[in-house]
């Protein structure tokens, strides 16, 4: 059963889904999503662990902040809700946006990052920035009188699902809608990140998963595991959806992995 809640924070009230019980294990979205991103993970990995999705700080049902986003905020919403839930030491697993601040998250506080997966996680240094501040924005949308907003955002992802996989389009749409007013601010703080910079901060052992659909952050696989000493797992039949896409599969390999670093 997943068990849904708040905490009180600085920052106003975190909301966060978790299944199981013993070591946690905190799992982090992408942008624009919420913890519905791995409500078919939760089950699965609660039965081994205290699984845990927050919805990042800014979206889903988590408290609005006014101010400018960035990774470095994202990462104090989640040491608040840490602190919070009277948690020391955790295991983090994070889906594009959500690996990119676990990562800031254990630059900054080792002792607290058991392990690390890092899943779809795209490599940020300068000249990925500047590519990708040359391209064009990922989700935005400008809302219209008619409603022609929700068909552009379904458009804008409906490549990243395969034909039967509209369920799952559907619950992306639901959340990018939440935030829709900041839909790109995400994915632009991500491109800001001085990622080459924080990577060697990390001290933890970390796991680098991508699908092997997942043409943006597949071709980053290398780089990363080469800056962060580790191995890899590439899923196959998954894109940028893999927690949705292949729950049982992402599931078994953060509960491998965050096993071995256990002993």
């Amino acid at each position: 059963m997943i068990r849904r809640s708040y905490v009180d924070t600085r920052f106003g009230q975190l909301h966060l889904a978790e299944c199981g019980t013993g070591r946690p294990v905190l799992f982090l979205h992408q942008t624009p999503r919420s913890w519905r991103e791995y409500a078919a993970v939760l089950p699965i990995a609660g039965r081994e662990v205290r699984a845990i999705a927050m919805d990042t700080l800014g979206f889903g049902q988590s408290a609005r902040v006014t101010r400018p986003w960035s990774i470095e905020l994202f990462a104090d919403g989640v040491e608040a809700l840490l602190d919070a839930l009277g948690l020391g030491e955790v295991s983090l697993v994070g889906h594009h946006t959500g690996a990119v601040v676990a990562v800031e998250v254990a630059a900054r506080s080792p002792e607290r990052v058991r392990a690390l997966v890092l899943s779809g996680m795209p490599y940020v240094d300068e000249a990925r920035r500047r590519r990708v501040r040359a391209g064009s924005p990922i989700d935005h949308v400008l809302p219209r009188p008619d409603g022609g907003h929700l068909t552009e955002l379904w458009g804008r992802r409906r490549d990243f699902y395969r034909q039967g996989e509209e369920p799952l389009l559907t619950r992306f749409v639901a959340d990018a809608l939440e935030v829709v007013d900041r839909v790109e601010e995400g994915h632009v703080r991500v491109n800001e990140y001085r990622m080459e910079e924080r990577l060697p901060l990390v001290r933890s052992p970390a796991l680098v998963v991508c699908g092997a659909l997942d043409g943006h952050s597949l071709p980053d696989v290398p780089a990363l595991t080469e800056r962060l000493g580790c191995r890899s797992l590439v899923v196959a039949e998954a894109g940028v959806p893999l927690p949705e896409q292949r729950p049982e599969e992402f599931a078994r390999a953060v509960l491998d992995f965050v096993g071995e670093t256990h002993g």
